[in-house]
């Protein structure tokens, strides 16, 4: 059951486990990425070699930045950087190819190195700098962004530790000589270099592990959410009382007596642009419980293993048993099939407990498609995930040539746009893909949900069926797998 690293690859889990390596998919990208704080806070002192790799370039950029007036030839070769997707990580709904790092990026940093980052280096308030103060002020760089660029800076440390793992544990015919590009900054040339590495090599490409102790998932540590968020904390952590009043009284001429939480929020960013050392002393706080963002990507990466690698295993042996690999037929029929196999394992062969982390089911839709994809992917048909052929991404579009295509959508009964979706979107999506084949999924976890789904469809005169499957994931009321 090939999925994972570990699987391709032919070696034992608790090999990568020993080592330290996060077991990703070679199907998709899994939903972690590097947060770099976990670079500056380690006691690993190769980790804060690399942080301060990172540090040290950005350094090298403000010195040529000239106040942000450098040439397009020098923005794209020492900003725009190709994301790494060799990894394995990040947010992709299809495979591992991201968008990297583009112009918006590389001029959001151009522009805040005689800003934000005037300082950089020299900071006074905190213990150390860091990158992510880029994400605080400027919107449309977030933690993919950050983490892409970290990984970039730190390529070379990723393939030096790639390469010693399977040069113990890997069978030699698995490895392949390769010049990865972008591995070192030479500062006296001031132009990125090349180096060889022997890397694991797959259906044309080199793969790259990562240490898990430097991974989280859904925001770094230092992010915009929380330097609003807990806007009140920070100023009151703020020892001068002089500084205190002059930014509560800018802050509250920002903001209209009845405003809402998006006024106030954007009262909160243009406080932060006009007071900037605010900026360091939220970072100051983060710094001071380091110790906490080391246990939540802790347990943020334990509930990740826990979802996409140790349970989606189970469920695709349980589909195995069942045959779900071997039915074929024209795509709509396969399709339809597999569906029936997965709502099987989920109603009567306790696969429901796939979708609870803790005992809450998951609530966003993108982690059950994903789910499926890593189920599905046994396939030798061309199964895409977010096609988008000009009128919106539909979740899975499965072709057997021009003439044979089927669309399935995966939904949660939670949807707030339940209803909307059903009567409309998949004829949407249908007219785009020149295609009248399309089955629509839809999972709820309680009565509540049931009752909000039954009433939708008794409205627009809907009956499950071959193009409508309900699948029944509720904790309560199931057989064991024994009686099932």
């Amino acid at each position: 059951m090939n999925i994972y690293f570990s699987d391709y690859f032919g070696i034992k889990k608790e090999a990568l486990d020993k080592y330290g390596a996060f077991n990703v998919s070679l199907i998709n990208d899994l939903p972690v990425f590097i947060d770099p704080f976990l670079l500056f806070n380690s006691d690993k002192a190769e980790y804060q070699a690399l942080h301060d790799r990172i540090i040290n370039y950005i350094s090298f950029l403000r010195e040529v930045s000239d106040g942000g007036k450098i040439s397009d030839g020098q923005l794209k070769h020492w900003f725009l950087f190709p994301e790494v997707k060799q990894n394995w990580l990040g947010y992709s709904r299809v495979g591992n190819g991201g968008a990297g790092l583009g112009n918006s990026f590389a001029s959001a940093l151009n522009e805040n190195l005689s800003s934000i980052f005037n300082d950089f280096g020299n900071e006074q308030i905190t213990k150390g700098s860091h990158l992510e103060k880029l994400c605080l002020i400027r919107d449309g760089v977030g933690k993919d962004s950050i983490s892409d660029f970290t990984t970039n800076l730190i390529k070379s440390y990723l393939c030096e530790y790639t390469q010693s793992f399977a040069l113990a544990e890997i069978d030699p015919t698995r490895l392949k000589d390769v010049n990865v590009s972008h591995s070192e900054f030479n500062y006296k040339t001031r132009r990125w270099m090349s180096k060889k590495y022997k890397l694991p090599y797959i259906d044309g490409d080199f793969i790259l592990l990562t240490p898990k102790d430097i991974l989280t998932k859904d925001e770094a540590w230092i992010n915009k959410h929380d330097i609003i968020g807990d806007f009140d904390l920070i100023l009151e952590a703020i020892p001068n009382v002089e500084l205190r009043d002059q930014v509560n009284d800018y802050l509250l001429r920002q903001i209209s007596d009845n405003a809402k939480q998006k006024e106030i929020n954007q009262a909160v960013s243009k406080t932060l642009l006009n007071f900037p050392t605010l900026i360091d002393h939220y970072i100051k706080f983060k710094e001071d419980h380091g110790e906490q963002a080391v246990a939540i990507s802790e347990e943020k990466l334990r509930e990740t293993e826990a979802i996409f690698i140790n349970q989606v295993k189970n469920l695709s042996e349980a589909l195995r048993a069942l045959s779900f690999y071997s039915e074929r037929g024209d795509t709509f029929e396969e399709a339809f099939r597999r569906v029936k196999y997965l709502k099987q394992v989920i109603e009567n062969n306790d696969g429901y407990r796939l979708f609870y982390v803790k005992g809450a089911p998951i609530k966003r839709e993108a982690d059950l498609q994903l789910i499926f994809r890593l189920t599905w992917y046994a396939s030798e048909d061309d199964v895409n995930s977010e096609v988008n052929n000009g009128r919106g991404p539909v979740d899975y579009k499965i072709s057997r040539g021009s003439k044979d295509t089927t669309l399935v959508e995966f939904k949660l009964a939670s949807n707030s746009k339940l209803r909307q979706n059903l009567a409309n979107q998949v004829k949407v999506y249908e007219a785009a893909n020149q295609t009248e084949k399309s089955i629509k999924v839809i999972l709820y976890f309680n009565d509540t949900e049931l009752d909000k789904l039954l009433k939708v469809m008794k409205e627009l005169e809907l009956r499950e069926g071959k193009n409508l499957v309900l699948i029944d994931a509720r904790a309560t009321n199931k057989p064991s797998g024994s009686n099932a």
